[in-house]
């Protein structure tokens, strides 16, 4: 995300672990506050809030695994309604092709796939690339796939640049498949040219008329990670049973929207994804919707500025998000430093999806129990940690997902 220097005094706020919560320090509060008076970052100035209650659905409250099928849908609706707006799903018609092939990668231990996507409809077309590593071990590959919002230099091909961003070596000795797509090739991220990409596949422009869909760069990028998806599951060296969607800031946040919409996702990880993300709409701290709405307009539905200064009106919050997750397998990752993202709403939007996560008997994650800085908390098909330092996805918070994985995949 893009950061002014009042961000970067905001974000240079040191926390300290006091029984589970987070106090930040009150002269540096004071001088962000006063340049900064939309935005807080001290806990004892967030309002008592309310949540919506993922379980009470329209036709009375949920209880068991069937009846939150039902609910599932509802609140996915709502989500498209009035957040990350309605994607169009798989295009007419769908092709891959082989651009390189090297099976004496990373000095021999895995085989280099990369792949073009292509995508057509009506007469319009749109591709993008997929680029993977797999071990070279006997049987198909759990695999982690990452939406890189960042440079495509982080996820270089040719390992001549190996950035910690995307640690490919590491995980690829510890048997999991590595893979990544461009966010950029999808949506750029440009509020005038976000369109460009997969979007203008589905919209006719020169009909005159109104986009096609609603929805946003987020949705988009999204959409890029499911299309990857229906490659992974024809690829016979790909575990396509064990496939995890990975996504760091903007990236978290499409992660967990193509999680949500996606059920072949078995294991969802967002990085400090924040406000639009992991991280509590309802709780006044850090990013807020309409912080985010005005720097980054194109990322969410239309119908979500309606809800700028007004979230509690909305009808869902970000709990809600990470409970269409279940139930599958969930991991939630904050950076102490990373105040914007909001470390504690990160956790407790985690906590909040607890009751839905318990359908399956799985045991509640109670709102006092955030852990201490670089303790891991895995409960059930659950983790969560907040490391020490800043925003940014790093070689720990790799080791954690893989750490993970290899639990919730008895790996």
């Amino acid at each position: 995300m893009q950061l002014t220097p009042t961000v970067f005094l905001c974000l240079s706020i040191v926390l300290l672990a006091q029984g589970g919560g987070w106090r930040a320090k009150p002269d540096v509060v004071a001088r962000a506050s006063a340049q900064r008076p939309d935005t807080n970052h001290d806990e004892a100035r967030v309002p008592r809030y309310t949540l919506p209650d993922p379980l009470a659905g329209r036709s009375g409250p949920v209880r068991t695994p069937a009846q939150w099928t039902s609910r599932r849908d509802e609140i996915l609706g709502l989500f498209r309604d009035t957040v990350y707006g309605r994607s169009p799903g798989r295009p007419e018609h769908l092709a891959f092709a082989i651009l390189e092939e090297n099976p004496r990668a990373l000095d021999g231990a895995a085989t280099l796939r990369r792949v073009r996507i292509v995508s057509r409809q009506a007469q319009r077309s749109h591709q993008f690339e997929l680029t993977l590593f797999v071990p070279n071990t006997p049987g198909p590959a759990p695999l982690f796939l990452l939406i890189n919002n960042r440079p495509a230099s982080n996820t270089d091909a040719s390992r001549k640049e190996k950035s910690t961003f995307w640690p490919v070596e590491a995980l690829v000795v510890r048997g999991y498949a590595m893979a990544t797509i461009q966010a950029g090739q999808l949506a750029p991220d440009d509020k005038d040219a976000f369109r460009a990409g997969a979007m203008a596949l589905f919209d006719d422009a020169d009909s005159g008329k109104p986009p096609a869909y609603t929805w946003g760069a987020l949705a988009a990028w999204a959409w890029g990670a499911s299309r990857a998806m229906d490659y992974l599951v024809t690829d016979a060296r790909v575990d396509a049973a064990r496939v995890a969607i990975v996504g760091h800031s903007r990236g978290g946040k499409a992660a967990l929207w193509a999680g949500a919409e996606d059920p072949r996702f078995a294991l969802v990880v967002s990085n400090e994804s924040g406000e639009g993300g992991a991280a509590l709409s309802r709780r006044w701290y850090g990013e807020t919707v309409a912080r985010i709405n005005t720097a980054f307009p194109y990322w969410f539905a239309p119908a979500y500025k309606a809800f700028n200064g007004r979230e509690a009106a909305l009808p869902v919050d970000q709990h809600m998000l990470l409970a269409l997750i279940a139930p599958r397998a969930l991991y939630v990752a904050s950076a102490d430093e990373d105040l914007w993202a909001d470390p504690r709403g990160e956790f407790l939007s985690q906590a909040a999806a607890s009751p839905v996560f318990g359908l399956w008997g799985d045991p509640p994650i109670g709102q006092d129990a955030m852990p201490p800085l670089d303790t891991p908390l895995v409960s059930g098909r659950r983790g969560y940690h907040v490391r020490t330092g800043t925003h940014d996805l790093t070689p720990y918070d790799w080791d954690r997902f893989a750490d993970f994985a290899d639990r919730v995949w008895k790996k």
